[in-house]
């Protein structure tokens, strides 16, 4: 237990100086770029003594290193700032669009398992057959299709043709947002509330921007699944099992599977991280109002504290994920030294 315990604290300290490259990274790009936040805000027919005094009330008239000494100590307080283009702190925004933006990355992945996996392992089962080929394709596919021409042909096919799903927003126009104040997350609000036709809308607007992500990043896990199936099938305990008249089903999917998913386990902070970017188009298509999606709208705005505000929340979660898949794997591989 004290080798685990030291593992974690190891681990932890590793993710603080990535948290913090990454974050001045992120203030350097954003501070040489071209564009003047203040003339977004003011105008280019600003006249120019108020442009300076703008300058001057946020800052930005200071050399770049004390800007990001600032900074620093803002965010040691565990203070994001404030918006340059909006009077609100940063943490607001972020707080009423986090959970649409988590709720959506979780489903998605979700789907991308159940896409990706079973798949893969069908494949491995199935080696070098037109079936085994038939999903390798379709996982290489997949994978090089854009997230965002991926969504623009569902919304067209299932939105538009079929009228199957709806193509924009969280929920429809009978159900309000007052219905979603306890956690944010629509999926666990209705069911608090018991309003099982609320949750029915919340999972028919979900659906296909969820369906999105988790098609273009299955295609990873068909691929990784079944390189790790074949070495699991390749096995001696596979053998064995087959030798005693297990059905092929069981020693596929009960035998060479759970082996086979302990390695996958580290993909999942990767593709996590993967999956958020790849939420930036998504959100974007489908008019999902989450944090990827207020990302983009302040880029284009030049707001830095509240680009860096989400960039920094986007860091600690992809952080957090990743810790857990290590302690997770630690946990249930013996193999992993602490």
């Amino acid at each position: 237990m004290k080798s685990l315990l030291r593992y974690i604290i190891t681990r932890i300290f590793l993710t603080i100086p990535m948290v913090f490259i990454l974050l001045s990274l992120v203030f350097v790009v954003f501070r040489v770029m071209p564009g003047d936040p203040v003339k977004s805000m003011l105008g280019a027919h600003a006249p120019p003594d108020v442009i300076e005094a703008k300058r001057a009330e946020l800052g930005l008239d200071k050399p770049l290193i004390i800007q990001y000494f600032d900074y620093l100590k803002q965010l040691a307080r565990f203070d994001l700032g404030e918006s340059m283009i909006f009077k609100q702190k940063v943490i607001q925004p972020i707080k009423e669009k986090i959970a649409a933006t988590l709720e959506l990355a979780v489903t998605g992945m979700l789907f991308t398992f159940f896409i990706g996996i079973p798949l893969g392992a069908f494949a491995a089962s199935k080696r070098r057959t037109g079936r085994d080929f038939a999903i390798r394709l379709y996982g290489n596919i997949v994978y090089c299709i854009p997230v965002y021409w991926m969504g623009l042909m569902l919304q067209l096919v299932f939105g538009v043709w079929l009228r199957w799903f709806p193509i924009a927003g969280r929920t429809g126009a009978r159900v309000f947002p007052s219905m979603f104040e306890k956690t944010g997350f629509y999926i666990i609000d209705t069911i608090l509330i018991g309003d099982f036709s609320a949750l029915l809308n919340v999972l028919h607007h979900l659906f296909l921007p969820s369906i999105t992500l988790g098609i273009v990043l299955s295609g990873v896990f068909v691929r990784l699944t079944r390189a790790n199936m074949l070495d699991a099938l390749r096995s001696d305990y596979v053998l064995a099992a087959r030798a005693r008249g297990i059905p092929e089903k069981k020693v596929v999917y009960s035998h060479a599977l759970k082996n086979a998913f302990i390695p996958l386990l580290t993909m999942l902070g990767l593709q996590f991280a993967l999956l958020l970017a790849n939420a930036i188009l998504t959100e974007t298509t489908f008019s999902w109002p989450g944090m990827a999606r207020l990302l983009l709208e302040r880029i284009y705005l030049r707001d830095y504290p509240t680009i860096q505000g989400v960039i920094v929340i986007f860091a600690l979660i992809v952080s957090a994920i990743s810790l857990i898949v290590d302690i997770v794997y630690a946990l249930i591989d013996p193999r992993v030294k602490y």
